[in-house]
């Protein structure tokens, strides 16, 4: 009887472990990574890099927004996309919400069309190779995550990747 409840305790401690693991792995660096780094293979550019000092940035401003959770830039000298969400929210969860903005972005005009895209255009900007990423519970229960691109992307006049990349923007082919 003894050794039961110590297997049935050990079971649940491993399933919490288990549960733990699950959640962290939505929120670890090299999720974050993956999440961008797919979107980014997409449209042909290079594969972004976890940054130490770009990350301590983003921790640093997650853990300022834990009172308020409002989706307030932080005016710092990174690239920066911002997502808060109830009652979970996990890294790749803010990523994908980010590259969802894809079918606003028309590269021909290299503009937003109906809809928000700047977030996605960040995330793939060819020039933005170093990444850090924080999340951070807020006080009222909801999270926050930031992510910041080093150099910033989203520069007035430029396209966030080549023109003849792997991307799968908009064309007619026309067969006769």
């Amino acid at each position: 009887m003894g050794l039961c409840k110590i297997s049935s305790s050990l079971a649940v401690g491993l399933m919490g472990l288990a549960l733990a693991h699950i959640s962290y792995a939505q929120n670890s660096p090299q999720d974050f990574l993956d999440a961008h780094n797919a979107a980014r293979a997409e449209v042909g550019v290079e594969s972004m890099t976890w940054d130490n000092t770009v990350a301590a940035y983003a921790e640093k401003y997650a853990s300022l927004r834990i009172d308020d959770c409002l989706l307030q830039d932080s005016g710092g000298p990174y690239g920066e996309n911002i997502a808060q969400g109830s009652p979970s929210l996990t890294g790749t969860d803010a990523v994908n919400l980010w590259v969802g903005e894809k079918p606003n972005y028309d590269y021909n005009s290299d503009s937003c069309v109906g809809g928000e895209c700047l977030h996605y255009t960040q995330v793939i900007w060819r020039n933005s190779l170093r990444l850090g990423c924080a999340r951070a519970q807020c006080n009222s229960g909801g999270w926050f995550v930031t992510c910041n691109y080093d150099p910033p992307g989203n520069n007035p006049g430029e396209h966030p990747f080549p023109e003849n990349s792997n991307s799968s923007h908009s064309c007619i082919v026309a067969i006769y």
